[in-house]
């Protein structure tokens, strides 16, 4: 589902991520973690057609992200972490533009807008001005308009950030979910338990080089810890990593 070919993205002499090579396959959650500053948020928004690589290719489902960016982006849903709304609209205008955005279909735009906003306990907010919304809230709009034309990719960054505890657990439940109907989530987190919890498998990127992949187990390896939580994996193998020439 996902291919990254020799991947860099420069920003004049900063060097944000370096030769990143990477096969995602369909219905996989991968978990793409490392410290701040280290090239995640860079390489998401290059998932997302935000960026444009300095070298290198992304395919999309075999659709060259360079070559042909709208059919790429059309079965991507996209949830930064910051998400950036037009507060003078309600949510359900908001959804309707991103509806319009992605050719989903009037006749079905209504039961399915609804029945997102349901889901993540809006239902009662649809027609109020995203201005009264919460950060919890906006970052749930979000994620309704991402999922409104079903996509087959979901690249998320820092999903958790600003949710309640019922919150993290519906979005835990519906990674899953979405997991198992076959849909690739892409998810950069700080939050390792997150990481650990949802994903088939996890990229460390380190000063924009991918120093570490697998399952936990293979990471556990990597970093030769035999016991313990990701977090001491993450701490040993991003520890006085070397700058890449």
């Amino acid at each position: 589902m996902i291919r990254l070919e020799s991947v860099n993205k420069r920003y004049g002499h900063v060097h944000a991520v370096k030769d990143l090579s990477l096969e995602i396959q369909k219905g996989e959650v991968f978990g793409f973690i490392g410290p701040n500053g280290a090239g995640k948020t860079t390489t998401i928004r290059m998932l997302g057609g935000l960026l444009i690589p300095t070298s290198g290719k992304i395919f999309i489902d075999g659709k060259d992200m360079a070559k042909e960016p709208e059919k790429a982006k059309k079965i991507i849903g996209f949830i930064p972490d910051r998400p950036f709304l037009y507060d003078k609209i309600t949510g359900m205008e908001f959804l309707r533009f991103m509806g319009d955005m992605y050719g989903v279909d009037d006749k079905i735009f209504p039961d399915k807008a609804n029945g997102l906003l349901k889901m993540f306990s809006l239902n009662e907010w649809g027609n109020e001005l995203i201005a009264s919304y919460s950060h919890g809230m906006k970052q749930r709009i979000i994620m309704c308009s991402a999922l409104l034309h079903d996509p087959q990719l979901i690249v998320v960054d820092e999903p958790m950030v600003g949710l309640d505890p019922r919150g993290i657990r519906l979005v835990k439940d519906l990674i899953r979910e979405l997991a198992a109907k076959g849909t690739t989530v892409f998810l950069s987190t700080h939050t390792l338990e997150v990481a650990q919890d949802l994903c088939h498998r996890i990229g460390i990127i380190n000063r924009g080089a991918l120093i570490a992949l697998g399952n936990t187990s293979d990471l556990k390896k990597a970093a030769l810890v035999e016991e313990g939580e990701l977090e001491a994996v993450f701490l040993r193998l991003t520890q006085e990593q070397p700058e890449a020439a």
